[in-house]
């Protein structure tokens, strides 16, 4: 990734390099001036431009509007000041954003906003309004900071998207709607989406003084009156992302296992112990790795972490698109396999445990052939402890008659 930096002070430039190399590990370059900065632009494709608003030789923004208009480069404004004609003409450019250059933070949001941007390219938005021209300024909005972008005219339609894109991160809705309002979008939303899986604002023209209280109690993230400035619209959009972001690193601690990221015991009985799911077909396959402490005795703990890390990224490949796979503690891994008997599941246990026998693993001690035992047993009129005590049952008789086998009640 490549960026440039056109600025005439040597001080800001250096900052500014150190702080993006720092923190992003992208390639930058610096241009003192306009000319030296078409001569770069024309030798190198940058993924964004920051650039100073008056330079020696180019003066109120020339250079921002040949980046943005022959380059179609995203550029983010550095200025010392602006005033209220200026910022306006800057903004109807298409800038991402302006940057008053007043102090390190200054210089630490340029580089928060660098990879923001970058990080926008995989996040899909939902603009949801029938007025077209609102919509596409939105949109517009949207795109200059890269986002994807897809457009609804009212809340059926929102809803059917929703159905058919399962990874749109953030939903803005205007208020006023025909058939189904903003609010009433949200709720239907909210009963099937949590706060970590997508992220709502809403938008209103109405003067009611309560709207955005209305629309925050009922689910959304924010709300911004209409019309708003540029500024506080990309703060918004910016600041519900990064608490969205948030939100789902908490979930993933809370829920994923801290070495090898598949699940964790608790989520794996949040999941499969409710009311909801005790009468749903369930087996579940309970596996141990096979003399572990002996591969910890010889080749050290870090080779037994690496072990433990493949072998769930492999049952992770081979399951967890369909089922869900977690980690019981130590060397011990569980799978539910909704829907299947114990026939079904002890047929592709055997067969993964095959593949991983005839497949060694590699490690910094070399290759390892690592195998399993594991026990499967289906819920039958019982609790999940009840079914996962059975199935340790079974694995202990799979240890005891040799280990590397799978084996199912009778």
């Amino acid at each position: 990734m490549r960026i440039l930096i056109v600025e005439d002070s040597e001080t800001i430039s250096k900052i500014l390099k150190h702080l993006i190399v720092q923190d992003l590990g992208y390639h930058v370059d610096i241009a003192p001036d306009m000319a030296s900065a078409l001569t770069l632009l024309e030798q190198h494709q940058y993924f964004v431009v920051v650039a100073d608003l008056n330079l020696p030789d180019a003066s109120n923004g020339d250079i921002v509007r040949l980046v943005l208009s022959a380059y179609k480069t995203p550029c983010i404004v550095l200025t010392s000041n602006l005033d209220a004609d200026q910022r306006r003409e800057i903004l109807k450019l298409g800038i991402v954003d302006y940057i008053p250059k007043d102090n390190r933070y200054s210089y630490q949001y340029v580089v928060k906003l660098i990879d923001r941007l970058y990080r926008n390219q995989q996040v899909k938005v939902l603009v949801v309004d029938d007025s077209v021209v609102s919509r596409k300024f939105v949109r517009m909005l949207l795109e200059h900071h890269l986002f994807q972008v897809i457009e609804a005219n009212d809340g059926e339609a929102a809803l059917a998207i929703l159905e058919q894109e399962d990874d749109i991160q953030l939903l803005i809705t205007d208020y006023n709607m025909p058939i189904i309002d903003g609010v009433e979008l949200i709720l239907r939303v909210r009963e099937k989406y949590n706060r970590e899986d997508i992220a709502i604002i809403g938008l209103s023209n109405d003067s009611d003084e309560s709207l955005s209280a209305k629309f925050i109690k009922n689910g959304a993230n924010d709300f911004l009156q209409k019309p708003f400035v540029h500024e506080e619209f990309h703060c918004r959009v910016l600041n519900t992302l990064d608490s969205l972001d948030m939100m789902r690193n908490l979930w993933s601690k809370a829920n994923r296992d801290y070495l090898t990221k598949i699940y964790t015991r608790l989520y794996f009985f949040s999941e499969h112990n409710s009311k909801d799911s005790e009468n749903a077909l369930l087996s579940v396959a309970l596996l141990d790795l096979d003399y572990f402490k002996k591969i910890n005795d010889t080749h050290g703990h870090d080779v037994g972490d690496q072990v433990l890390i493949e072998f769930a990224q492999r049952l992770d490949n081979a399951f967890g698109s369909n089922f869900t796979v977690a980690r019981f503690g130590g060397e011990e891994f569980v799978v539910a396999f909704k829907g299947l008997d114990d026939i079904k599941t002890t047929t592709l246990m055997d067969k993964f445990r095959e593949q991983c026998e005839a497949n060694p693993m590699q490690t910094t001690a070399g290759d390892l052939v690592v195998t399993f035992s594991c026990g499967v047993a289906t819920r039958n009129n019982e609790t999940l402890d009840q079914t996962l005590q059975r199935a340790d049952e079974l694995l202990y008789q799979a240890k005891t008659a040799g280990r590397n086998q799978v084996i199912r009640a009778c």
